[in-house]
């Protein structure tokens, strides 16, 4: 159940950068030190986002689930995806998704922090 929760979020997050002018660059890019769930890009910029999705506030905001070693490990992995690519000349973020999904409405909100670290 946890896994569709996330997917689902995901899929919307992907729709919503899509929208909003993103190229999609890679989705669930994973290595031996983790996944960074999507990278996108949008002019000279490229965007690592971290995509939290909650059915329930039972344990918090999904924001608060990105917590600092989560971040040391996203940057871990951006370094990595940035050195394997070979990107030069671009600008790089943090971008956290927080997608709140009533799965009985059948309704979601999305909150987009950008620069969330």
């Amino acid at each position: 159940m946890k896994k569709k929760t996330g997917h689902y979020g995901e899929q919307l997050s992907r729709k919503y950068f899509i929208n909003k002018g993103y190229l999609i660059l890679n989705s669930n890019y994973r290595t031996r030190l983790g996944e960074i769930d999507i990278i996108a890009q949008k002019d000279d910029t490229i965007i690592f986002v971290e995509v939290k999705t909650r059915k329930t506030m039972t344990f918090g905001l999904a924001r608060e689930a990105v917590n600092y070693k989560k971040q040391v490990t996203l940057i871990k992995l951006a370094e990595q995806y940035i050195q394997y690519k070979k990107l030069k000349n671009m600008n790089f973020r943090f971008d956290v998704m927080e997608v709140q999904w009533n799965e009985n409405k059948n309704q979601y909100e999305i909150n987009h922090i950008e620069n969330a670290f």
